[in-house]
C-alpha cells in the first residue's frame, strides 16, 4: 500500500489548494479501503464462478481423500450451459472417473464427493465387489477394500435382483424407486444423472444406498489439496459454530505438528 506523498510548496496559493484537495482524497485510509472493497469482490467472483474451498469430512474416499484434506474445487470445469460461447471457453462433460463434488439430493443437501463411476446411458452392475459399466470390468486402481467392514450385499453385489432387498440399507426414496432402473442384473443410469461411488467401498453411503446425481446438483472437481490436517474424527456439515470455532482453535493450535506437510499442494485425480 502506497503512502501519500507530502506536497511540495509551490508559490502561488491556487497550487497549493489543488494540492491540499488531492492529499486529502488520496489519504492511505482511503487506499486501503479501495484495495479492501477490490479484494473482496475478486474473492467473491472466484468462490461463486471459478474456485471454492472444500473440507473433506469422512473416509468413503479413502486412501484418495482422507479426513481433514482441504481442497480446492473447480467450479468452472462442468460450467457449461448450452450456449454459442462454451465452445470457447474450457468446459468438459462429466466423465466417468471423474471426482465431483456436489449437493447432496436429500435433507439439507451438504455437500459430498465422490466419483463417478456411470455416466447417462450406462450400465452399471457389481459382481463380487467387480464393478462392470456396459458388460466390461471397470478398472479401478483407485478402490480400497476394508476386510473389517461387516458384510454388506450392496457392497459385493448390486443392484438388487427382486424387491426383497434390505430396504433399511438405503433411502426410502430410492427404495421405492430403484428398480425401476433395473433390467436383468444392470442398473441403467437415466439422462441427466450420474451414479458416483466412493474409493473406501466398504465405507462409502453413495449411490448405491441414495440415488443418482443430478447434473445440475454438481458443482466443480477438486483439482489440488492446499492442506491437510491429520485426523480421524468425522465431520458433520450441521455441526454448530461453536464446535466448527472450536476445531479451527484446535488447528491453528496444532498447526504445525499435525499438518500433513507430504499432502500439501498434491493433485487430487
Amino acid at each position: 500500500m502506497q503512502e501519500a506523498v507530502p506536497t511540495i510548496e509551490a508559490e502561488s496559493s491556487a497550487p497549493r489548494a489543488l494540492e491540499r484537495d488531492d492529499a486529502v482524497e488520496r489519504t492511505p485510509l482511503r487506499e486501503y479501503l479501495e484495495s479492501f472493497l477490490v479484494t473482496i469482490i475478486l474473492a467473491l467472483f472466484g468462490t461463486s464462478f471459478v474456485v471454492q474451498a472444500f473440507k473433506i469430512p469422512s473416509q468413503s474416499m479413502e486412501p484418495t481423500l482422507l479426513i481433514g484434506d482441504h481442497l480446492l474445487v473447480n467450479k468452472f470445469i462442468f460450467g457449461g450451459s448450452g450456449t454459442w460461447y462454451d465452445k470457447l471457453l474450457p468446459y468438459r462433460d462429466v466423465r466417468r472417473g471423474d471426482i465431483i463434488v456436489f449437493k447432496f439430493p436429500f435433507d439439507d443437501h451438504p455437500h459430498y464427493v465422490k466419483r463417478v463411476i456411470g455416466v447417462p446411458g450406462d450400465r452399471i452392475k457389481i459382481v463380487d465387489q467387480q464393478v462392470y459399466v456396459n458388460e466390461k470390468p471397470l478398472a479401478e486402481p483407485y478402490v480400497y477394500h476394508d476386510p473389517a467392514a461387516p458384510y454388506d450385499p450392496f457392497g459385493d453385489n448390486f443392484p438388487p435382483a427382486s424387491p426383497n432387498f434390505i430396504r433399511r440399507l438405503v433411502r426410502p426414496e430410492w427404495a421405492d424407486q430403484i428398480l425401476q432402473y433395473v433390467s436383468g442384473d444392470e442398473l441403467l443410469v437415466p439422462p441427466g444423472e450420474y451414479f458416483a461411488m466412493g474409493d473406501n467401498r466398504d465405507r462409502s453411503w453413495d449411490s448405491r444406498y441414495w440415488g443418482f446425481v443430478d447434473r445440475n446438483a454438481i458443482m466443480g472437481a477438486p483439482v489440488a489439496i492446499y492442506w491437510s490436517l491429520d485426523s480421524d474424527d468425522e465431520v458433520s456439515e450441521d455441526e454448530s459454530f461453536s464446535a466448527r470455532i472450536r476445531g479451527l482453535a484446535d488447528a491453528l493450535m496444532h498447526f504445525r505438528t499435525r499438518t500433513r506437510w507430504h499432502r500439501m499442494f498434491h493433485e487430487v485425480r
